[in-house]
């Protein structure tokens, strides 16, 4: 149930805005990471790892409005059944869809997330107003992030090489717990009554770097041309949001004190 009851988190962003970027950035990324490693080389794989990027930022905005009304603890529970619906989604696209797959997967991950918050919210009575739009959210971003991180890994999203390459391979769980991390971690990161969207955002993009990094990681393993490309873009990226943040959270803070190095072991004897 829901502890709080909330009207929802402040945004200077407006959610449609989000969610178009979520959408959009994300499947140009992974199209054109598809098209273009056929047509100039492996390496452009990395695009896919941005499109990644687009739909971490989106779910972690979910996650915040869901999370402003008080769900406290069963925010990690509900981003792990809409990242394993989105799982389920894009399996399924990829398998049937070919070239549409990703959308297909989007399309599927968007009904099962809207089904499961309905059975949510009226059934098991969670009782908040924006819960079937969240699960559909968080499900929708959720297959972006899988197939953009796994074709951030290969090049492809081709059915029976995702198959054979990262989920037989066991990569999908990397995917799986960085993808998690990145949308569910942010608002816990910086809750309280001084949650900002811009310094909630700025962590999403953080952890989203790392999990384009991971990608990179896995694609050297690989063997594949966009491995450092996609590492060194990752940590670019990393570093600029991370900087950000620390910005923004001087910024809020009440007060920024150092406390020095603990005291030795002779110093309290």
């Amino acid at each position: 149930m829901s502890t709080g009851g909330g009207k929802g988190a402040h945004a200077q962003i407006s959610e449609n805005n989000i969610i178009a970027f979520g959408i959009a950035g994300g499947l140009i990324g992974i199209y054109a990471a598809y098209f273009l490693v056929d047509l100039i080389g492996g390496y452009m794989s990395f695009l896919a790892g941005l499109g990644a990027i687009c739909g971490i930022l989106w779910g972690a905005s979910a996650v915040r409005r869901v999370s402003s009304y008080g769900l406290g603890t069963g925010v990690p529970s509900i981003g792990m059944l809409a990242l394993g619906i989105g799982l389920v989604a894009t399996l399924f696209g990829l398998a049937v869809g070919g070239i549409a797959g990703p959308i297909i997967s989007v399309i599927s991950a968007a009904i099962i997330g809207y089904i499961v918050g309905i059975l949510a919210n009226r059934t098991l009575g969670i009782g908040v107003p924006i819960m079937e739009q969240s699960m559909t959210e968080i499900a929708t971003s959720g297959a972006i992030i899988i197939i953009g991180l796994s074709t951030a890994m290969i090049g492809t999203f081709n059915f029976e090489e995702v198959v054979i390459e990262v989920i037989a391979t066991g990569y999908m769980a990397v995917i799986f717990i960085a993808g998690g991390l990145a949308v569910l971690h942010p608002y816990n990161a910086n809750l309280g009554p001084d949650e900002k969207q811009d310094r909630t955002f700025a962590t999403a993009i953080e952890k989203g770097a790392i999990a384009m990094i991971l990608a990179g990681v896995v694609a050297s393993i690989n063997e594949s041309a966009s491995g450092t490309l996609t590492i060194l873009i990752g940590l670019l990226i990393w570093y600029i949001a991370f900087t950000e943040f620390y910005k923004l959270v001087k910024r809020d803070a009440y007060k920024i004190t150092g406390s020095g190095l603990l005291p030795s072991k002779e110093e309290l004897e």
